[in-house]
C-alpha cells in the first residue's frame, strides 16, 4: 500500500474562527475562571483579601456596593462578595461529583446492556426509561429528603437523573456499532466479552459523552440552586448561590437588590460558560451540526 496517497483529515484554522469555535472558546473561558475562583478563593481569605463567608458582621447589615464591601452586605451581615466566590466552590464540589457517578454508572451499563441484549437489556431499558420519565427536578427533591443534606448526599440526588440520559446514549451507539465488521471479526478470532467492550466498543461509542457531561453539568447547577431555594440543598452553614437567593428574597421589597443580583448573576455566567462549552463541543465532534 503506498502511505503517500492516503488522504487523511485536515485540521484548517483560519484566521478567524467558526462559530462553533468561538462558542467553545468563550465557554472554556468562563467557567475556568470559575474553576480558578473556587480553587483560589480559601487562599486569598487565608491573606486577608476576603472576608469570612460564614462569619456574620455585626455592622453594617444591608450596606450597598461599595468600595469596602464590592458587592455589599446581606441581611444576615454576610459579605456578599465572599459569598459569591465561594459559592462557586461549593458549586463544582457537587455538580463535578453527581456527573462523575452518573457517568461511571450510567456507560458500563449502556454498554453491558447494548452488547448482550436479551432480558437484561430490557429490564435495564424499562428501568432507565421509567427515571427518566420523572422530572429531573422533582426527583432531585424528593431524593434530597431520603438522602439528607450535604456535598455528597446532594452529588447522590442529583446523579440519579442524570443516568438514564448516558445509558440511553452509550447503548444505542453500541446495538448500531456492534453489528460492524471489525466486531464481528473480534468474536471470530475468540476475543471474549470484556475485550469486545473494552478495547473495539468503548472507544466507538463515547463519542458524545463530553458534550452529555458538560449540558448535564449546567442542568446540575441550576437544580443545585433550585435544591437550595427549597432549602434541600447544603448545610446553611456552607455558601451556596440557591441558599443565597432564598435570603435574599427577604430583603428585595425593602429595595435591598445586591444581595440576590450577584448570586443569581454567578449561578446564570457558569450555566451559560459549560453550556456554550457543550455547544461547541458538539459541533466540534460532529461536522455534520456546523
Amino acid at each position: 500500500m503506498n502511505l503517500s496517497k492516503l488522504s487523511l483529515p485536515r485540521w484548517r484554522f483560519s484566521g478567524r474562527p467558526n462559530l462553533s469555535m468561538q462558542f467553545l472558546l468563550v465557554g472554556l473561558v468562563i467557567t475556568f475562571a470559575f474553576v480558578l475562583v473556587a480553587v483560589f478563593a480559601p487562599t486569598f481569605q487565608a491573606w486577608g483579601w476576603l472576608q469570612n463567608p460564614t462569619e456574620s458582621l455585626s455592622n453594617p447589615i444591608h450596606e450597598p456596593p461599595s468600595g469596602r464591601y464590592w458587592f455589599g452586605t446581606s441581611n444576615q451581615g454576610y459579605d456578599v462578595f465572599s459569598r459569591t466566590l465561594f459559592g462557586s466552590q461549593a458549586a463544582l464540589q457537587v455538580v463535578i461529583l453527581a456527573t462523575m457517578l452518573s457517568l461511571v454508572v450510567g456507560v458500563p451499563l449502556g454498554l453491558v446492556s447494548g452488547y448482550l441484549g436479551g432480558r437484561l437489556d430490557r429490564v435495564l431499558l424499562f428501568l432507565m426509561d421509567t427515571i427518566y420519565t420523572l422530572p429531573g427536578l422533582l426527583l432531585s427533591v424528593t431524593l434530597a429528603f431520603v438522602v439528607g443534606r450535604g456535598v455528597l448526599n446532594g452529588a447522590i440526588a442529583l446523579s440519579i437523573s442524570y443516568i438514564p440520559q448516558y445509558y440511553r446514549v452509550v447503548r444505542n451507539h453500541t446495538v448500531s456499532v456492534k453489528t460492524e465488521l471489525f466486531i464481528e471479526a473480534a468474536q471470530a478470532m475468540g476475543a471474549n466479552t470484556w475485550t469486545v467492550l473494552s478495547r473495539y466498543l468503548f472507544l466507538n461509542v463515547i463519542q458524545s459523552v463530553p458534550v452529555l457531561f458538560t449540558l448535564n453539568a449546567a442542568d446540575a447547577i441550576l437544580t443545585l440552586g433550585g435544591l437550595g431555594f427549597l432549602g434541600l440543598g447544603l448545610p446553611d452553614d456552607v455558601p451556596e448561590w440557591g441558599h443565597d437567593l432564598k435570603l435574599a428574597l427577604e430583603a428585595l421589597p425593602t429595595g435591598v437588590w445586591w444581595t440576590a443580583m450577584f448570586p443569581g448573576l454567578a449561578l446564570t455566567l457558569m450555566v451559560v460558560g459549560l453550556s456554550l462549552v457543550g455547544e461547541g463541543l458538539s459541533e466540534f465532534i460532529d461536522p455534520r451540526k456546523r
